[in-house]
């Protein structure tokens, strides 16, 4: 499968969040592919991502998924990107990350591991040589 494809594909995947709509997921995962959340939450199998992706949403809604760039190599994708979601209880989430996407031979997603950075970034050494952290908790990712 060439990377125009792919990249079709995971964008149709991003499209599905944002509109709230199953638009594939069948034909999109393997039956027995693995989906693993970057704070640690993994769905095993086609139906549970289904199961997974249809529960959230009536919990939640993504605002943005914005996609930066992509990178290819053999059967594997990454792709960068930025997401913004809110929650029933009016919490906001915000992050980048990086998704990895494994393909099987017929061109579905057989595995894909999210990968998650705080967007609230700082210099621990901005103030001297000693590190000043920030006295928070640290994010789910």
């Amino acid at each position: 499968m060439d990377t125009a494809k792919r990249e079709e594909k995971i964008r149709l995947w991003f499209a599905m969040w944002l509109r709230q709509q199953d638009l594939g997921i069948r034909e999109l995962f393997a039956p027995d592919a693995v989906y693993t959340e970057s704070w640690g939450p993994q769905y095993h199998g086609c139906e549970a991502i289904l199961h997974w992706f249809q529960e959230w949403n009536t919990r939640g809604t993504v605002l943005e998924w914005e996609i930066r760039q992509f990178f290819h190599k053999d059967g594997q994708t990454v792709v960068e990107w930025y997401f913004r979601n809110q929650m029933q209880d009016g919490r906001v989430e915000a992050f980048d990350g990086v998704t990895l996407v494994v393909w099987n031979a017929a061109g579905q997603i057989q595995s894909l591991k999210e990968f998650g950075c705080n967007c609230d970034t700082y210099d621990p050494y901005q103030n001297g040589p000693a590190p000043h952290f920030r006295d928070e908790t640290a994010r789910w990712f």
